[in-house]
């Protein structure tokens, strides 16, 4: 008898319960890098009193990167730049000159980590570019990303601050009776010049700066008898912060998207939720997909391109969840019931392919089943219900591509798990572009491609917002 897609989502949770992972904690210890073309997150281990972070996850999102062991040797090649270094020691060879680590390097199953104390002195030789690392807050910002703060207070009854950025943002924002914070995860946000600014006002008293864990803070604090409420500029670059009535009860609300011409409230965004994507890097573990090059796993693109996209996704204002954020292994099955029962918006699946070009766009290409009874829907048939609209998304994924001079081709597949997903879902696979098979790992290349499909879904986010 077939399997029911309700039997097969509960089969595989109670098989695989912590497949879709909460974000991590507030104990994790992590690194958040900010460059021009890519932001994310890794994490940092602890060694011997010392902090390290693996490096060729450090430098992959951001160029060209392989490494090989050699015993007790690690060499690395990034770009034009070749290193080596030796487990153990403090010297390293980059670039044909020396340089001293303040802890050693370490090898761990075939990974070459380096001490975060070191950052700011070596990597500027493999980026060519000004670093600077915030190693107190575990924050590194790459090249000129730093986003610059200002105020500008209005007094009147009630007062209203505007908190201005030199680029647009995307909090976190909580409220409680005399405080409202926001949490900055993926924008480079930079102290202000002072921890603390104050105010010469009685009811808008002050806001304070706070970095840590990978993360920025901000604080702005009131009279504890009043609510401040939040609302941002069409363009995300101020947040008007405003007094509203006596206290109430504490909310917190998720980054904001602003409707087009006008603020959105603290309270919620446009449409009043956040659309959830399931970004899904295709293979991983130990399932390498295809082979791209000498030395280039499916794998590793499409996780490197899952991060691009998900950055892409969360500054147009929605909510992303990758199936995989390190080099670990899921069925095909997994992955359908994780998005399934997450319920998500729009689930879409990444691929990387070293033949053709430019990038193709497939929906799903369901067999032929009979009737559905009840309630339930057929596994290898789950979606059929959103397919047209899934269509849909195709169609303007091709059309975001185009006008970024992709070559694009949409098609039908059996492609597995567009079939067993019940919202609309799109797989998308990378070929080379003008420079071959180097566009599969440039992350200017990835980022293009990322930045089309996040348009495409904002032209269709009512489609998507609409969905049971």
């Amino acid at each position: 008898m077939r399997s029911t897609l309700n039997q097969k989502v509960l089969a595989i949770l109670l098989a695989s319960a912590t497949f879709l992972s909460a974000a991590p904690s507030a104990e994790d210890q992590r690194i958040s890098v900010y460059s021009p073309v890519a932001v994310y997150d890794l994490p940092v281990l602890e060694r011997s009193g010392h902090q390290y972070v693996g490096l060729l996850e450090l430098l992959e999102p951001l160029g060209r990167v392989s490494s090989q062991t050699d015993g007790r040797l690690w060499r690395l090649h990034y770009n034009n730049v070749s290193a080596e270094f030796a487990a153990g020691k403090t010297r390293a060879r980059i670039a044909g000159r020396d340089f001293d680590f303040v802890a050693p390097f370490l090898i761990e199953n075939s990974r070459g980590l380096v001490p975060l104390g070191s950052l700011n002195g070596f990597l500027p030789r493999f980026l060519g570019a000004t670093v600077n690392f915030r190693e107190s807050a575990r924050r590194l910002l790459v090249g000129d990303v730093a986003i610059q703060i200002s105020f500008q207070l209005a007094a009147g009854n009630p007062p209203r601050l505007a908190v201005n950025f030199s680029a647009p943002v995307n909090p976190t924002i909580s409220t409680e009776p005399g405080k409202l914070r926001m949490v900055f995860k993926r924008d480079p946000v930079v102290s202000p010049g002072s921890q603390s600014i104050s105010f010469d006002n009685r009811i808008i008293t002050h806001a304070s700066y706070f970095e840590n864990n990978g993360d920025a803070e901000l604080e702005v604090a009131a009279n504890q008898s009043v609510m401040l409420m939040a609302s941002f500029s069409s363009d995300r670059r101020s947040i008007m912060v405003s007094a509203a009535s006596a206290a109430t009860t504490p909310t917190t609300v998720g980054p904001l998207r602003p409707t087009q011409g006008q603020a959105s409230s603290a309270s919620g965004s446009a449409n009043g939720h956040r659309i959830l994507a399931i970004v899904d890097p295709a293979h991983g573990g130990d399932e390498p997909g295809g082979a791209l090059g000498d030395k280039l796993a499916e794998k590793d693109v499409t996780l490197g391109f899952a991060r691009l996209l998900r950055h892409e996704l969360e500054t147009r204002g929605f909510a992303v969840t990758l199936t995989r954020e390190a080099d670990t292994g899921s069925t095909l099955d997994q992955r359908a019931a994780a998005a399934n029962v997450a319920h998500a918006g729009i689930y879409i699946s990444l691929h990387a392919a070293s033949q053709g070009g430019g990038a193709r766009v497939y929906t799903a290409l369901l067999p032929v089943e009979g009737p559905t009874n009840g309630v339930f829907h057929p596994w290898n048939t789950a979606q059929a219900p959103a397919l047209p609209v899934s269509r849909i998304v195709a169609a303007a994924i091709v059309a975001e591509m185009q006008k970024k001079e992709f070559t694009v081709h949409a098609s039908s597949a059996s492609l597995r798990p567009l079939n067993n997903v019940l919202m609309p879902a799109v797989a998308v696979e990378l070929a080379p572009g003008p420079d071959g098979i180097a566009d599969l790992t440039s992350a200017n290349y990835q980022q293009r491609a990322a930045a089309a499909i996040a348009d495409a879904l904002v032209s269709v986010r009512d489609r998507l917002a609409s969905q049971p």
